[in-house]
């Protein structure tokens, strides 16, 4: 599975942030999430979605060989991360993430809950291998 984002349906409104949030960290804290919602200001109701899309920059460039393909997605190995944050510079989509929680960078583990939760259709699950919406 892959997420896709459809952005001319993002009202801006969050809650893929806030299940996000719930899903992984357990907190009703949007700031956490794994994924991000740019307002492209001064158009109103003109937002970008950026996702993971599991290209692999972050794996290719760990020095620690500390994120590893399983399951469908990406996932960064806390034992072996070191916390360089090389993989944060080199995602070229801003969604690696350094939080204060943790010394490890965080990512999205395709979990799904943002696409489940959003309520116009803005963010989908979608078979990588024909790319029809699940």
């Amino acid at each position: 599975m892959k997420l896709k984002a459809v952005h001319e349906h993002c009202s801006g409104c969050g809650t893929c942030r806030l299940a996000c949030a719930i899903e992984n960290f357990r907190e009703v804290n949007p700031a956490r999430a794994l994924l991000r919602v740019q307002g492209r200001f001064p158009a109103p109701g003109d937002y970008r979605i950026h996702l993971c899309d599991q290209c692999g920059e972050c794996s290719d460039n760990c020095p620690e060989d500390a994120i590893h393909f399983e399951d469908g997605a990406f996932m960064v190995d806390r034992g072996a991360c070191t916390g360089c944050g090389i993989c944060i510079e080199v995602c070229p989509y801003g969604v690696m993430f350094e939080q204060k929680q943790s010394n490890v960078p965080l990512k999205c583990v395709l979990c799904g809950e943002c696409a489940r939760a959003c309520p116009r259709g803005a963010i989908i699950l979608v078979a990588e291998q024909n790319s029809e919406v699940a």
